[in-house]
């Protein structure tokens, strides 16, 4: 297998922990867990033509993209989520780097509004696999981009706030960009092909992402649990240097939602976005708040105080000003840190393991 169909692989993955070999990481097939009963039924074409609007989301088995089916489900809306090697019951499966594949799939499915989550988001990987990865981040988004003006729908392109250096935060979204990886470059690139070929488009940029998944590598946030249960074996060091602000998948569906709702009544709203967890932290207070939230030991962990080894550089500090949304009533006040990772770690509790094959 190329290394381009490799990661398409993973065009439905979302903030993913970095796995250190790119020529594994997709070749298990991971376990299928049961489809919640919440889940959005794939809609049948003809059901797509009359009644509710139209949604579709790209990298609908990812963890943004299953908090965004789900938003837009709860809210009315017709919902048709695609995948890839992850696609499943009730998904469609689309190869988003095919540019017919991608035409008759919304010729035949004529959505309202496109979420475009589908991305390949982990940095380090990104270093290794260039050609592989822009062909998803920023290809697929260009000929998402140009469909979606041909047949009229609202684009919402996903990005990051990786497209800033994090010298002089916060910044706000007319700020100039200055991306220090592959990664925050891809995606600046995305977003200048989405406004190119589709001026009345929308851009949000999120930071790190956790939430309701499906095992807890599946975001770097959720992952540090794995840490923070080591406290039996030796010290465990974390970065204690770059800032963060960890942001609920949930909280950016309901953004995605209401921004959706309002452009397709306003012009006006288009253009680049932010939203953002308010809570700054390292991975290393991040850990320690899990602890401290599950009643675990926390004395293991060991801040790191200089800037980690990495084959990508990550901005210092790249917070994000949200106040656009804000002024125009379109935010959401962001879930606390300690509430919502709680509710995404509970079933992975010792006690509650068994809910691990129905959580999603």
């Amino acid at each position: 297998m190329s290394p381009i169909r490799r990661l398409r692989a993973a065009e439905g993955d979302d903030t993913l922990a970095e796995e250190p070999n790119l020529f594994t990481c997709f070749e298990a097939t991971p376990p299928v867990a049961a489809t919640p009963p919440d889940w959005p039924q794939q809609p049948h074409p003809e059901e797509l033509l009359v009644g509710a609007p139209r949604v579709l989301v790209t990298g609908a088995t990812g963890l943004l993209g299953r908090a965004v089916c789900r938003e837009f489900h709860s809210a009315g809306w017709t919902v048709t989520g695609t995948g890839y090697r992850r696609a499943r019951l009730r998904l469609l499966r689309c190869d988003l780097t095919d540019e017919d594949a991608v035409r008759g799939l919304l010729h035949e499915y004529k959505p309202d509004v496109i979420v475009h989550c589908a991305a390949e988001r982990r940095p380090d990987v990104m270093e290794r696999h260039t050609e592989a990865a822009v062909n998803l981040n920023v290809h697929a988004t260009s000929t998402l981009a140009k469909e979606a003006a041909t047949c009229g729908a609202l684009f919402l392109y996903i990005s990051t706030d990786y497209v800033f250096d994090g010298r002089n935060p916060p910044y706000g979204e007319d700020d100039s960009p200055n991306p220090l990886n592959v990664y925050g470059r891809s995606k600046l690139e995305g977003e200048r092909e989405t406004l190119r070929h589709c001026p009345g488009a929308v851009v949000l940029r999120v930071p790190v992402l956790f939430g309701e998944v499906e095992s807890v590598t599946e975001s770097v946030v959720t992952s540090l649990y794995l840490k923070v249960q080591e406290a039996s074996e030796e010290s465990c060091t974390l970065d204690h240097v770059l800032q963060r602000f960890p942001t609920d998948a949930r909280d950016v569906a309901a953004v995605c939602r209401k921004l959706s709702e309002r452009a397709r009544q306003d012009p006006s709203i288009r253009g680049i976005f932010h939203f953002s967890g308010k809570e700054q932290m390292t991975k290393y207070e991040m850990a320690v708040a899990i602890a401290q939230a599950f009643n675990l030991p926390s004395g293991h962990l060991i801040p790191l105080t200089e800037q980690p080894a990495a084959s990508a550089l990550r901005p210092i500090n790249s917070q994000l000003n949200c106040c656009r949304l804000e002024l125009l009533n379109l935010s959401v006040e962001p879930r606390p840190f300690t509430s919502a990772i709680i509710d995404c770690l509970w079933p992975f509790t010792p006690d509650k393991r068994w809910r691990q094959t129905v959580f999603h």
